[in-house]
Formats: structure tokens, sequence, C-alpha cells
């Protein structure tokens, strides 16, 4: 360094130069600075990889309450139906062929239905996928066969618990070391939750490691039925042994929008009521009930996908900056934005119900459906948020089946900017698109490319298969068993969070029912349209403005703007 300059100049500038180094901006730098030997450079390599591996890490996600790392067994209830063959075991699955499995897991399935081994192994895999081939996969699929049993009994007699539990001694008396440590998955109907879950705490609960529940929705059909399940569930099994899953909690870009609002000033300092003017939850399904339709008409649309899914959804979009991204920090947060919202009003309700159109039939036109049945198969419902972040702002939560399109997404439209400088410019809007193919992007007004001074909007746009090519996203229920088996319930329901959620919607839900008066009669609307024809004036009724029709994506031809 220039003897002219001062000293702390000097090091000033050695400092930058070094640091420049580490990061691999130019290796020219490094080779030049008179600061570094060539004896320093692995140890500099080393330094730089090890503050990326460190970049970006959540201190509060690091620690897990008692993560399962051996001697554990994992016993799949409901083993030869849809949900095992379609979820559970493909996911157990996914998480075996990584590695992130505890060593030397084994897997029981238990059902009612009388099966022997190779049956059972040839539904455990009959959903998971190898399209090429791959040898080594089927491998793998071979050893996850060989690590799994079956027990064929019923859910409300001791004596088969009890030849589940002889079967479950059997396989754990080959461990290295005393621990025990099992995980009950219910991949069951909700009728037979209770004795099942009563079952297991009489007859299979070790008292020699640790013991833990998966419970699938739904979890009851109103407050009353919910807290009735749960404190019959709560005397056998305590609440931090309990995980009750809503799958798209485990879904990528629903955990992805902690970090995008907490960690991005530009996004959170503009997240309220003073620049959003709208939020709409969307959920969207291509097909009906495809003779399903007896089950859905028990539950119907709101039950099977608002009051949970596009809900979780809802308070992870709002809920304020928790403490830590701990379990329970997060979900005390979700818990008071829920607490904040009032009851669903009918005036806030548009439903609907699809008929016969494009060769397909209505959902009456189903033989396991009621009679004139009025279950509907589309709601659109708006909720309030009275606390001083939202407090005016409507979330709008829309579902449906047999539409035009398969879509989740979440679209945050804010306000128009001033007056007085642009005529009709569209609106900016956050569009985060949970499935399929997964992305966030915004709306944006830009210059129009040329001679001509005039705004257009375009999207700046960050599609997941496009930037992270390398990266296979899990699914859900990937993510959700392996934080079962961390015992980090940060995306589980909670039981006072499931009882403020019934709150909101069990009112509604009644009206629906007839129990408060007729039940209102749902819009119909065709099969494969984009809902009831009263949709586009609800929505604009909470001042949704559409966008022009000069946007176009994903190319603008400009010659025609």
């Amino acid at each position: 360094m220039s003897p002219s300059l001062p000293k702390p100049v000097c090091d000033a500038i050695t400092r930058v130069i070094n640091v420049v180094s580490w990061t691999g901006q130019t290796d020219s730098t490094v080779a030049s600075s008179p600061s570094t030997t060539t004896t320093d450079q692995p140890k500099m390599a080393h330094h730089a990889h090890h503050q990326r591996r460190e970049s970006g890490l959540i201190p509060s996600m690091l620690t897990h309450n008692h993560e399962l790392k051996s001697n554990t067994l994992v016993v799949v209830l409901g083993a030869s139906g849809d949900l095992a063959k379609k979820k559970t075991f493909p996911a157990i699955f996914g998480l075996y062929r990584e590695g992130f499995l505890p060593k030397d897991l084994h897997i029981v399935g238990y059902a009612r239905t009388k099966m022997d081994k190779e049956e059972f192994h040839k539904r455990e895999v009959s959903y998971i996928k190898n399209p090429a081939d791959d040898p080594d996969v089927q491998k793998k699929i071979e050893a996850f066969q060989s690590i799994s049993t079956y027990v064929a009994g019923a859910y409300d007699k001791d004596e088969d618990f009890q030849a589940l539990e002889k079967h479950l001694q059997e396989i754990e008396s080959q461990y290295p070391t005393e621990e025990r440590n099992r995980i009950f998955y219910f991949a069951l109907p909700p009728s037979v939750f209770l004795p099942v879950a009563a079952g297991l705490k009489k007859n299979n609960y070790t008292e020699r490691g640790v013991n833990r529940i998966i419970v699938e929705k739904p979890f009851g059909k109103d407050l009353q039925s919910s807290r009735d399940m749960m404190s019959k569930l709560k005397a056998d099994w305590q609440e931090d042994e309990t995980f009750r899953i809503d799958h798209y909690l485990g879904k990528e870009m629903v955990k992805n929008m902690l970090v995008l609002r907490f960690a991005n000033i530009a996004f959170s300092a503009a997240w309220d009521k003073n620049s959003i003017s709208n939020v709409q939850i969307t959920f969207k399904e291509p097909f009906g009930t495809e003779g399903r339709g007896g089950y859905f008409d028990e539950f119907g649309i709101i039950r099977d996908i608002q009051q949970n899914h596009l809900l979780q959804v809802l308070t992870v979009l709002t809920m304020e900056r928790p403490v830590s991204f701990s379990a329970e920090d997060i979900r005390d947060e979700k818990v008071k934005v829920l607490r904040a919202i009032p009851a669903i009003e009918k005036k806030d309700v548009l439903l609907g119900q699809y008929v016969s159109a494009n060769g397909k039939p209505g959902y009456l036109d189903d033989d396991t459906v009621p009679k004139g049945s009025v279950c509907p198969t589309f709601a659109a419902l708006t909720l309030w948020i009275n606390n001083p972040r939202w407090e005016g702002v409507p979330f709008i939560l829309k579902a449906g089946k047999a539409l035009n399109e398969a879509k989740v997404e979440v679209r945050i439209q804010y306000k128009d900017v001033t007056s007085g400088i642009f005529k009709d410019i569209a609106r900016n809007e956050l569009v985060i698109r949970i499935q399929p193919s997964e992305a966030v992007y915004i709306k944006m007004n830009v210059k129009t490319p040329g001679l001509v001074t005039r705004a257009m909007p375009t999207e700046m746009d960050l599609t997941y298969k496009r930037r992270f090519t390398d990266t296979k996203i899990p699914e859900a229920y990937e993510a959700l068993i392996l934080d079962a088996f961390k015992g980090d319930h940060s995306n589980f329901v909670r039981d006072d969070e499931l009882d403020a959620a019934w709150k909101i919607f069990t009112p509604i839900l009644h009206w629906i029912e007839g129990k408060d008066g007729p039940s209102p009669r749902p819009a119909p609307y065709p099969y494969g349209s984009r809902g009831p024809n009263e949709l586009e004036g609800f929505i604009q009724g909470y001042g949704y403005k559409r966008t022009d029709a000069s946007y176009v994506w994903p190319v603008t031809n400009v010659a025609n703007l």
C-alpha cells in the first residue's frame, strides 16, 4: 500500500481487498493482494464457504423438541385406504429415499382389511413413482418394503390393539438400547379417531420413549363437535404429543410466506391497510365430485377447503412478526389474528353449485348426492380483521370444484396511485402461486418501450422451476411428516387455533345447513366455467379492479397496445 496514504486508510483498503477475495468476486484480487499468500487461499475459501452456509439461517428453527433419530416405529392406521396409499406411504418413502428418517426405522400398517404381506407391499408402493424405471429407485422401493409389515385388526377392540402391541414389541426387541419411540399416523375417517386414540393409549403407549399421533382433518363439523372431539382426544394424548395436520401448511409457497414477509423490508413496509386494497385467496379445481358426492355433500366446499386450508394461508399472510420462528411463537401470532376476525356475515357470502355443461354432469347428476341437495360446490367468503394493521381490508376466500382450471394462489392488490399524473393506470399486485408451478410475481407499471412515454402493466416474475432448476420441491406431506419426527409443531394446528377458526365459520355453516331458517339456494354455474355469474360483481364490490385488457402474459406485443 502506498506510503503516502495514512495507515488507517491503508488498513481499510486491505480489509476490503480481503473481503472481495473471500467472497470469490474476482480471482485476480486474491492473486494480486499483498495481504494474501498462497497458503491462505484454502483457508479463505473454506471461510467463504462457511459464511455462505451460515447466511440466511434462522436460529430459532435449528433446535427441535426431541428429534427422533433412532429406535423409532411408524404405525400407519388406515393403511389399506386411499389416503395412506396416495399420500402417506409415498411421503414416508420420499423421506426414506433421501435419508431423512431415523436409522433402523420400521413401518407397520394397521387396518381392518385382511391381507398378507405381499398384498400389503403391493398396495404400499402402488403410488410411488419410478417413471424412468431407475434401478437405484427400484432398490430403494424394495428396501422400503423390507422394513414394512402389516397387522389386521379392528379400530375398537382391545384384543386387536394388543396383537398390534405384540408385533411392535417383537420389532423393538432388536433395538440396541432400551429407548422406544412410536409415531401413530391416523390415515382414518374421523368417525374412528376417538376409539383409535383411546385404544392406542391403553394398549400401545410406550413408557420408554416418545409417543406422537398425527391426525388428519376434519377436526369436527362445527365449533361444538370440534370441542367435543378435542376434549376427548386430550383425555388420552397431551397437546405436545398431538400433530394436527393441515397439508397446506407444508406447501413450499405457504412456508415461504414467513420469509417473504419478514426477511424483506421492501414488502413488509407496505404490508398493511395503508397500501393494500384487497386480498383474494383462491382455490380452483377443474373436476367435480366424480362419484364421491355423497361424502362431499356431508361436508361441503367450505369445510373441505376454506375453514382449514385457505384460513391457514390467511393467518400466515396476516400475522404480526413473531418473537422468533419457534413453533409456539408462530402459533401465538396466528391465534391473535384469528381472534380478531368476527364470524362471517351472510352479506359477505356468495354460494354456487355446478350444473352440467361441456359434456360433463352436474353435481345433482351424481348418483351418490342426495336428491335436491343445496350443498355449495363453490363459495366466496369475505373476512375482515379488526386490528390496527388490517382494519377495513377485505380478505376474499374463494374455493370451487368443476371450474376452468387447477390453481391455488394469493392475490394482493394494492391501492391506486395518487391521481394527477397518470390516466387509468393498472394497480400493483403481488401474486403468490401456491400450485401448480410455484411462483411469486409482482404486477407493476413500466414505460412502454419505444419513443412514446406511456405506462403499461407488466411483471417481475420468480417462477421456481425456472430459477431453481436443480431443486426438487418436496411434497407437503413429506415436509410435515419430517417435522413430526423432529418434534416441530410450527406447521401444525394448535387446539386454541382450531377453536378460534370454528368460531369464525360455524354461524355461516349453520345458516347454509338450514339450522337458522331456510337454507340459501346456491347460484348455478356451468361445469368448466370461472364460477357463478355473480362472482365478478361480488369481488368488485370489495374494491377489486381487474387489470385492463392491455396486460398479456407471458409476452406483450407492444404494437397491439
